[in-house]
């Protein structure tokens, strides 16, 4: 029997009023700048949520936004936090449930059981929040927003991120399908030299990324992405990074990426990647090149693996280490270095490029 013809009004999907992009009015610049702006699309549902928030979380400049307590706004635009005088909370108690309003709209409960909660909303936006007294100030909010463009390396470049040769060296390192760990501190642009790198693969492979809340944005055309899960109320569901690790060996990836370095996933990423996954990465937190054997000794011990055990899986799985800083708000790369072994069979890097070049390799911040 003959079916008859689709009507044009059903060919269309309505999209339910909260999930319609939200127009929101962006907060002045402290610049006087009145030119185009860039903007980050969140959705109705999102800025209801954000309330007074939400401007800034619109605005596409804005990587950072931080409440500390009801009175107390602070703005990083990518130079800095700065202080935003004309934002204020009504108080403490609606400063509360301005968080706990965010916190559910990422799917979780902020309450005096569960003060300190970390939820990912929309398309990669990473809420921190604390209660008090857990926090002596008043409620804290920590928002990290993600670019709104993936990023790349003529983008970094442009921005002063390369000293003299250093790009060439990561293009060829992903080329050549080098192992890369790239460490830094905290906001000193470890995710984002990341995405670029990996921007960079061949569009054929395969890339599979985990991590803990998912903040990468890679411009390439086949990524799978894998997020962690938290326990239930019940203390059920979990689904850590170590798991997500063996899962995704099961998935035949050409680049296998790990996030963030923190726990005793490094057991299963070092063994993955020493058993033939080569051209993959992963970031770790550390305040220097030299700081990073000690970080990883102490990772290994959270999964049972002494210094020495640690030295040996890293020397063969890792092939660079690329250490990013961010100084007078600007993020670069600092030092490029690779792992040795010393005379006892620790950790040891060498700094091969950077302001380090030519340095002795230090283990656990002393010399070797």
């Amino acid at each position: 029997m003959q079916q008859p013809p689709t009507s044009k009004r059903n060919r269309y999907v309505a999209v339910p009023p909260g999930k319609r992009p939200a127009t929101v009015a962006l907060p002045p610049r402290g610049d006087g700048w009145r030119g185009p702006r860039s903007r980050r699309t969140i959705t109705r549902d999102d800025a209801a949520a954000f309330g007074s928030l939400a401007p800034f979380v619109a605005d596409g400049e804005v990587t950072d936004v931080f409440v500390n307590g009801p009175h107390s706004l602070y703005v990083d635009r990518g130079t800095g936090a700065g202080l935003e005088p004309d934002w204020s909370a009504t108080g403490h108690e609606a400063l509360r449930a301005l968080a706990v309003r965010i916190i559910a709209r990422g799917g979780r409960h902020l309450d005096e059981a569960e003060p300190c909660v970390d939820v990912r909303i929309g398309d990669g936006i990473r809420v921190h929040a604390v209660l008090p007294p857990v926090s002596t100030g008043g409620t804290i909010l920590s928002i990290r927003l993600p670019r709104t463009e993936p990023p790349t390396m003529s983008e970094l470049r442009g921005r002063g991120a390369f000293g003299d040769g250093i790009e060439d060296t990561l293009r060829a390192a992903v080329a050549a399908r080098t192992n890369v760990l790239i460490t830094g501190a905290g906001g000193s642009g470890k995710t984002t030299l990341l995405a670029a790198l990996l921007a960079c693969a061949e569009p054929a492979d395969r890339i599979v990324a985990i991590e803990d809340v998912a903040e990468l944005r890679i411009a390439h055309p086949h990524v799978i992405g894998l997020e962690s899960r938290q326990a239930n109320i019940e203390g059920a569901g979990e689904v850590g990074l170590p798991r997500l690790v063996r899962e995704a060996l099961r998935m035949r990836p050409d680049r296998l990426v790990l996030g963030e370095c923190r726990g005793a996933e490094l057991r299963d990423l070092l063994a993955a990647l020493n058993t033939g996954h080569d051209g993959g990465a992963g970031t770790l937190h550390a305040n220097s090149l030299a700081d990073v054997p000690s970080r990883l000794e102490a990772l290994g011990a959270l999964a049972g693996l002494d210094p020495r055990a640690v030295a040996r899986q890293a020397v063969s799985a890792i092939g660079m280490v690329v250490h990013v800083e961010r100084r007078a708000g600007r993020r670069r790369v600092a030092e490029l270095g690779e792992f040795g072994l010393d005379r006892d069979g620790r950790l040891t890097v060498t700094a091969i490029s950077g302001t380090g070049a030519g340095e002795a390799g230090r283990t656990n911040g002393r010399a070797a």
